[in-house]
């Protein structure tokens, strides 16, 4: 099952909402209908419309993160940083660029722009509630132009601290890396992330049962800063590292005629769990294992590997970037690619050789 749902697209952008995101937002409809005044819409006498304001509440506070994220993905693409997808999810949004900014002013600006869009949200919602008297004389319209204000400069404080990977821990991550190496700098921004992960959860502790979610940002702001750096560490790692230095170059093939029952028995005597399937010297396919699996039994005498096989084959270049090929990897979450060379087969890289390509630069750094 898929755990992101695409709703839109902005600017070329698709917009999805993970499955956390429709988990969370009855909850945050329920806390606004059932938060006093100005937090709220508990004062309302009709169960419907007390409800339904908290709804609405909910997704004008989830329109306004994903206008955050959009700040981030407009300055991003005007620096000719692809940008995969945003996703709507447990905690907010996240802006999937398909490469880290590597020069430090870029990096500072796609990430200072969140925050900065947040808070002049806050703002202009704050000019309205303290600027348009009329709003007193409708308390709902009063209370969710209130929640707007505060919810959305929260949001740009709160992202602005120096915690890796939130966008002010990003902002000082470039600022460090004007003066050091990126590596270097990387780490001394997930230190401050983990610090700050670790002091909010003791708080969140220190408040009891009402300081749960602050646990729970806590966890997430920690793993994610230790994701973060390892993602960090291969892109460096792999940097320079074309698709030929570590591709297989003697390739085998399958026929698309051959019986799943035979592609297995291939695969066990030759060890591979993925071929490229070939007709006629073009590449039509690849089959993997897993393919192969899903046949039943009783069938595999029968059945093709053209039946089975994934005909919409990714591919690389020779001189592509490693990390290129492992971003590719895990984007459509496959184990391997193969490499052609014009109509060519020039050989198959797997997710193993990079991952073997890592711990042998680790091994040779330690030496």
């Amino acid at each position: 099952m898929k755990s992101s749902l695409k709703i839109a697209s902005v600017m070329g952008i698709p917009i999805k909402l993970h499955i956390t995101f429709l988990l969370i937002l009855p909850l945050i409809a329920y806390a606004f209908a059932t938060n006093p005044a100005d937090f709220g819409f508990n004062y309302v006498e009709d169960t419907f419309v007390r409800y339904s304001m908290g709804t609405i509440a909910a997704i004008l506070l989830f329109a306004c993160v994903l206008i955050h994220e959009l700040g981030h993905s407009y300055v991003a693409v005007k620096n000719n940083i692809k940008i995969s997808d945003i996703t709507l999810f447990l905690f907010g949004g996240v802006s999937s660029m398909e490469d880290i900014p590597r020069n430090p002013r870029i990096e500072m600006k796609v990430a200072i722009i969140g925050p900065i869009i947040s808070i002049i949200l806050g703002i202009v919602f704050g000019l309205l509630y303290y600027g348009v008297p009329v709003l007193r004389d409708y308390p709902i319209a009063n209370t969710m132009v209130f929640l707007m204000t505060y919810l959305n400069l929260m949001l740009g404080f709160f992202n602005i601290l120096p915690a890796f990977p939130m966008d002010g821990g990003r902002v000082l991550r470039s600022f460090l890396a004007m003066r050091m190496p990126y590596i270097q700098a990387t780490r001394y921004a997930v230190g401050a992330g983990k610090i700050f992960a670790y002091m909010l959860g003791l708080f969140g502790l220190l408040l009891g049962f009402a300081g749960i979610w602050l646990i729970i940002i806590a966890f997430f702001i920690y793993i994610a800063a230790g994701e973060e750096e390892r993602s960090t560490l291969v892109s460096i790692t792999l940097e320079g590292t074309k698709v030929k230095d570590l591709m297989t170059r003697d390739v085998m093939t399958v026929d698309p005629d051959m019986s799943v029952a035979d592609c297995i028995d291939w695969m066990f005597k030759y060890k591979h769990l993925g071929y490229p399937v070939v007709e006629n010297g073009k590449v039509i396919g690849i089959v993997t294992l897993t393919d192969l699996s899903k046949v039943p039994l009783d069938n595999r005498m029968i059945v093709k590997v053209r039946d089975v096989m994934t005909r919409n084959v990714i591919t690389l270049k020779p001189d592509d970037d490693a990390f290129t090929a492992l971003q590719k990897l895990s984007k459509h979450k496959i184990g391997r690619l193969v490499v052609m060379e014009g109509d060519r087969i020039a050989g198959i890289i797997s997710r193993t050789d990079l991952l073997r390509s890592l711990e042998i630069s680790e091994v040779a750094k330690q030496s």
